[in-house]
């Protein structure tokens, strides 16, 4: 099978903050190919949407596809893949060009925007890289003042 669509996805939860990029590869009778979660560190959301396409793309490649059809959330990735936006952020650059490369080495590619509601594979692998790999952390203890510092109290 030469032919796959690649689902690809990032998270971070602080932006910046811990991170994670999920890449989901299918043939197009739905049949899963890979599944990809990578825990990044702290890094922003964009960052980690193009970290999510990387890591498909480099498998793709590694698959040799012929043919590939790319879906992401991320509405400001896809239009700067397609030339409609600059790519102007120092920390993004980098992964631009090495997207555009590997997207080279593929004879034939769309990429697509999709909503999150159609992503729910891609997005649930990133979000698994920062639970479990990333190992989750709880919510941090928010301390209230009142008034009178005698008055304090944790929640």
């Amino acid at each position: 099978m030469t032919k796959y669509i690649l689902y690809t996805d990032g998270a971070a939860r602080g932006n910046p903050g811990p991170a994670g990029a999920g890449a989901y590869i299918c043939t197009p009778d739905g049949k899963c190919v890979a599944e990809i979660a990578e825990y990044l560190g702290k890094t922003t959301n964009n960052v980690a949407e193009y970290q999510g396409l990387l890591f498909g793309l480099k498998k793709l490649v590694e698959l040799g596809a012929k043919e590939v059809e790319i879906r992401a959330d991320s509405e400001l990735m896809v239009k700067q893949l397609k030339g409609e936006y600059r790519v102007k952020h120092p920390n993004l650059k980098p992964l631009f060009v090495e997207a555009q490369a590997l997207l080279k080495k593929i004879p034939s590619y769309s990429i697509k925007h999709v909503y999150r509601e159609m992503n729910k594979d891609a997005d649930r692998l990133s979000n698994q890289a920062i639970d479990k790999l990333g190992g989750a952390s709880p919510l941090p203890t928010l301390t209230l003042f009142a008034a009178s510092p005698k008055r304090r109290r944790e929640i």
